[in-house]
């Protein structure tokens, strides 16, 4: 699931309180109610701060990952200067949207190429710093074809270059171990409803030695010491750390299960419709997700045929493009194998028998399309 997960109904549970018993403004210092509400973001943000290997207060809580990539980007903007980013030419349209953003406000920006599995090579982001470069970002695992980049590698290179790096890691975080400290990262986006938490909150990892240089997109207040200005909505807080904590504790299992899915998946597929071809790294992968693409049939008509199975033929965000996936063209794939591609996803509440039904779907309606 890359898109979107349900809530989890642990997660629920720990946010229903927080609606109604609990409702008081955690910026309110002069009341029991202010308190208690300031009290459990606190937890949300140890709880957050935790899996990463961070602090709570290295934390800005958001409305989601594209803020937290705005927040990363626009705010290493210093007024009247011009500044260099480099970015993956794979990134989330949140960071590439951004970027062409600021070259339209005549800032330069450099997209490195990936190979044909969708990896970044190290040599390139090094190839392509400069003095002026304010920041390096590239995302920990691509939504699209679920390849994972060497984010570590690279991280460690722009450290000792001095440059600060940053990482859209919303479909990495709960799934993989991330540890800020160890991978050298400055700047990290995550998302709560990527990790069967709530829609609407995401946040930023920024360090402290990094911290001092953003500028804040949203003004007004002080919360989040200044950073960030705004009510901290507390359900949603607490509900983001609870999903976080038990994505950690289930993170070895829900990798199996869903690994499992997908493999099950394929099984079914190919027992019906002959081998297909898997877009990416198959070695550098999350485990639950899967693009693929069958030559020769449209994937565009497959949605169509089966509205009984959440599929896509990209991300969320793009979702109503006439156009190929950049993704996959930047793969090398030719736009008629590109049209052939779809991604589909698996989650923790996904059963077997789900899996096998939307595999039979997808077949049957292949060889419809076949004949």
């Amino acid at each position: 699931m890359q898109s979107t997960t349900p809530v989890d109904r642990r997660v629920l549970d720990a946010m229903l309180p927080y609606f109604m018993e609990e409702f008081g403004n955690p910026h309110s210092a002069e009341h029991d109610y202010g308190h208690r509400a300031a009290a459990a973001i606190e937890g949300a943000l140890g709880r957050l701060a935790q899996v990463i290997g961070a602090r709570g207060s290295d934390i800005t809580l958001t409305s989601g990952a594209t803020e937290s990539n705005n927040l990363a980007l626009r705010g290493l903007v210093s007024a009247g200067k011009r500044a260099h980013f480099i970015a993956s030419a794979i990134e989330h349209r949140s960071v590439l949207g951004t970027l062409e953003a600021l070259q339209r406000d005549g800032h330069a920006v450099t997209l490195l190429p990936v190979d044909s599995e969708g990896l970044v090579a190290v040599e390139s982001v090094e190839s392509a710093l400069r003095s002026d470069t304010v920041l390096v970002s590239i995302l920990t695992a691509n939504s699209e074809i679920g390849v994972i980049q060497p984010v570590a590698a690279i991280a460690a290179l722009c450290r000792s270059h001095g440059v600060p790096f940053h990482t859209d890691a919303s479909q990495a975080f709960g799934k993989l171990d991330i540890d800020v400290e160890r991978d050298s990262i400055d700047l990290m986006s995550i998302s709560a409803h990527k990790v069967y938490g709530p829609k609407g909150i995401g946040g930023l990892y920024v360090r402290d030695a990094v911290r001092k240089r953003i500028r804040p997109q949203i003004t007004g207040g002080s919360q989040q010491n200044g950073l960030r200005a705004g009510t901290v909505p507390t359900p949603l807080a607490v509900g983001f750390g609870e999903a976080a904590v038990l994505a950690v504790r289930e993170q070895e299992a829900d990798a199996a299960h869903v690994l499992a899915l997908r493999h099950l998946f394929l099984e079914t597929l190919e027992a019906r419709v002959g081998p297909v071809t898997i877009n990416g790294s198959t070695r550098h992968r999350l485990p639950g997700n899967l693009n693929l693409r069958i030559d020769g049939v449209d994937a565009d008509s497959l949605l169509y045929m089966v509205r009984q199975v959440a599929f896509s033929t990209g991300s969320a965000c793009s979702s109503g493009a006439l156009e190929p996936s950049p993704v996959l063209l930047a793969l090398g794939l030719s736009r008629e194998q590109a049209a052939s591609s779809f991604r589909v996803g698996f989650g923790r509440t996904n059963m077997a028998v789900e899996v096998v039904r939307a595999g039979t779907l997808l077949a049957e309606a292949v060889i419809r399309l076949r004949a």
